[in-house]
């Protein structure tokens, strides 16, 4: 058997070493002219963590990231809401990683080339169309011109192609653009000197929030690469995004500066954090809404281009990587191409259904949605505002919907 994928991100990536550690060959096929290691921060949670450990990638992780030992959830003018310990700290076997993205995708490129070949990833091929019959399946693709290139076949194809997935797309041509919340983010990283234990992630505010933590070590002692993102409520759900929806939009700070004295984070001055970082980036909040189907035939679709999601949770990633261990096993288990993506589908698809819809209603940060909606000014004891047992049950029934349970 060979799968085609189409996409390197993180979730065509893991794809690729989770299909090689099952023994079945692949090519990933990526638009980029080549894989630069760009973004923020990302978080992964243990249960997608033990994932990578299987495949052997978690000592490298921990040498590039930062082993998250706490999250605060607090209300926008800084009182404690809910506090938790991340990974091992909270009795889990795996750790809980903050992360760069752009260096855990770069990670993650090496490790593919290294194990499947140097010509396991072809840049600078963005598919334009697939042909499909009962032999296998033909995807075409071309270049940053246009221009054909050579068309390569397999007996399967995965759309890991993201939230404007070209395979989706012929799936779904009537479709139209993500569907924007009305949030607008603004992300940065640079170095900081280190807050709390140095390992500590806090989100601040409810619908509107600013998010603090560290993703890296610093050149220095005592600094960290520090991850930070603002979202603010700039239109109504469902109109269309003000641009189009991708990681590398430019952005300064000017551009959001009004907003700074929303947020108040003791410990930490936010103003200056953001002032001195080098590239922000402008990032509208989108997702789509759940589809009835992600295959057609030898044809599927994987992460973002499945089930694109608002960053609620540290789930994004943490999805796609249970959605390559879910594929490749059944592509392992099943003689037939067609049957094994429908086994996946029917597992994945429902699962990422429900965490896209919670995730619409605020993931695990609605435990601040709802304390803001009940004390916009803030608290004295947040026992007089709420029973701290309601927030415990909306944490807990996400952990378990998004599978973040596992890997106790």
């Amino acid at each position: 058997m060979k799968v085609l994928i189409a996409g390197a991100g993180i979730g065509g990536l893991v794809t690729a070493l989770r299909l090689h550690h099952a023994g079945i060959e692949s090519e990933v096929f990526e638009q980029g002219e080549q894989i630069k290691e760009l973004g923020v921060g990302v978080n992964l949670l243990p249960h997608a963590v033990a994932e990578l450990a299987e495949l052997g990638l978690l000592d490298e992780i921990a040498a590039t990231a930062i082993r998250t030992h706490e999250l605060f959830y607090t209300h926008r003018l800084g009182q404690e809401v809910w506090h938790r310990p991340c990974g091992t700290a909270a009795g889990f076997r795996i750790p809980q990683f903050s992360v760069h993205r752009g260096r855990l995708q770069g990670l993650l490129y090496r490790a593919v080339t290294e194990r499947l070949g140097a010509d396991a990833v072809h840049t600078g091929h963005r598919l334009v169309g697939f042909d499909q019959d009962a032999q296998g399946v033909r995807a075409r693709f071309a270049d940053h011109d246009g221009d054909a290139l050579d068309q390569a076949h397999g007996d399967v194809l995965v759309g890991a192609d993201g939230i404007h997935s070209a395979v989706r797309a012929t799936f779904y041509p009537d479709e139209g653009p993500p569907r924007w919340n009305g949030v607008l983010m603004w992300r940065g990283a640079t170095e900081w000197p280190e807050f709390g234990t140095g390992r500590s992630m806090i989100i601040a505010g409810g619908k509107d929030k600013l998010v603090v933590y560290p993703v890296a070590e610093g050149s220095k002692p005592g600094t960290k690469l520090t991850n930070w993102a603002i979202c603010v409520t700039k239109g109504e759900p469902g109109m269309p995004p003000p641009s189009r929806q991708e990681w590398s939009k430019p952005a300064d700070p000017s551009m959001f500066e009004q907003y700074f004295d929303r947020f108040q984070l003791p410990g930490i001055d936010h103003r200056a954090l953001i002032m001195a970082t080098e590239q922000i980036f402008e990032f509208p909040m989108c997702d789509r809404d759940p589809v009835p189907y992600w295959t057609k035939g030898r044809v599927t679709l994987l992460g973002d281009a499945a089930h694109p999601m608002y960053p609620m949770g540290s789930n994004g990633a943490g999805q796609a990587i249970l959605d390559a261990r879910c594929l490749a096993d059944n592509l392992a288990s099943h003689a037939d191409p067609g049957e094994a993506l429908r086994a996946y589908e029917q597992e994945r698809l429902p699962a990422t259904a429900d965490v896209v819809q919670r995730n619409r209603e605020g993931g695990p940060e609605g435990v601040i949605d709802v304390v803001e909606d009940l004390a916009p000014d803030g608290f004295d004891k947040l026992e007089d505002v709420i029973d701290p047992a309601e927030l415990a049950r909306i944490v807990n029934d996400y952990a378990q919907a998004s599978g973040a349970h596992r890997a106790r």
